[in-house]
C-alpha cells in the first residue's frame, strides 16, 4: 500500500499584505495543509500570529489549519485557536505542566492532537501517550525562525519515531518541519515522514523568476515523493 504524503505550507513566510490569497494560491498548486507557525517571543525569540489570523483565514479555505503552538503555557491559547477553524493542534511537551492534560484539551475542544520535538528534545515522551495523538511532528531545525537548514541527524530520529508509530498500529501523522525544500524532500520521506512543513522553499521560490512558482516548486516536491515507494 502506497503512503500519502501532504505537503503543508508555513504561512511564516508568506506575504502577510495579501495572506488569504497567499493561502488561496498555495492551495490551488496542489498543497494539502496550511501550517500555522504560532510563537510568543517567551518558548522561543520570535513573535508571530494569534487566533485572528487563523479566524480570518479559516473562510478563505477548506483546507485542514495545522496549528503548531511554539508558545509556554500552551492550555490557555489552545481552546481560542479550536474556536478559530483549527483543525489540528501541536505542541512542545516542554510548554505543558501535564501533557497528557494538554492533548485532551485539545480533543475536548474538537482538534486533533500532536506533540512536537525539538531537535534535541527526548522521544520518551511518547512512552505513554502514543493512543492519544494523532500526529508527531519533528523539527529538523531549532523553533524560532523560518529559512534555516535541515539538521541531518533529523533523519535518525524520523526513523526512531517511524519504528514507533509502526508498532502501535495507530494512524499517527508523521511530520517534518524546517529546512525541507525540493532538494531533500525524497530522503525525509525515505526516512519515515509522511507531512512535511515548507515554508521559504514555497514561499519564496522563483519570487522574480517564475510567474508560476507555486505550481512549479509544489509540481517539483510531488515528482520527488513519486520516487519514494
Amino acid at each position: 500500500m502506497s503512503r500519502q504524503f501532504r505537503i503543508a505550507p508555513s504561512i511564516l513566510s508568506a506575504n502577510f499584505a495579501k495572506l488569504g490569497q497567499e493561502v488561496i494560491d498555495v492551495i490551488a498548486s496542489g498543497t494539502d495543509i496550511i501550517h500555522f507557525d504560532v510563537m510568543d517571543n517567551h518558548y522561543v525569540p520570535n513573535l508571530t500570529i494569534g487566533p485572528l489570523v487563523c479566524e480570518s483565514l479559516r473562510p478563505v479555505t477548506d483546507a485542514m489549519i495545522d496549528v503548531h503552538l511554539m508558545v509556554k503555557p500552551v492550555d490557555r491559547i489552545i481552546p481560542d485557536f479550536a474556536k478559530a477553524g483549527a483543525n489540528m493542534i501541536t505542541f512542545h511537551p516542554e510548554a505543558s505542566e501535564h501533557i497528557d492534560r494538554s492533548l485532551a484539551l485539545i480533543k475536548e475542544s474538537g482538534c486533533k492532537a500532536g506533540l512536537v520535538f525539538n531537535p534535541a528534545t527526548s522521544l520518551s515522551y511518547l512512552d505513554h501517550v502514543m493512543d492519544k495523538l494523532d500526529m508527531i511532528l519533528l523539527m529538523s531545525v531549532n523553533p524560532g525562525f523560518g529559512g534555516q537548514k535541515f539538521i541531518p541527524e533529523t533523519l535518525n530520529k524520523i526513523r526512531a519515531v517511524r519504528e514507533r508509530i509502526d508498532a502501535s498500529g495507530r494512524d499517527i501523522w508523521l511530520e517534518v518541519d524546517g529546512g525541507v525544500k525540493v532538494d531533500n524532500i525524497a530522503e525525509v520521506a525515505r526516512a519515515g515522514a509522511d507531512v512535511f512543513v515548507a515554508g521559504s522553499a514555497i514561499y519564496g521560490a522563483g519570487k522574480d523568476t517564475d510567474p508560476n512558482r507555486y505550481d512549479s516548486v509544489v509540481a517539483a516536491m510531488r515528482a520527488e515523493l513519486a520516487k519514494v515507494a
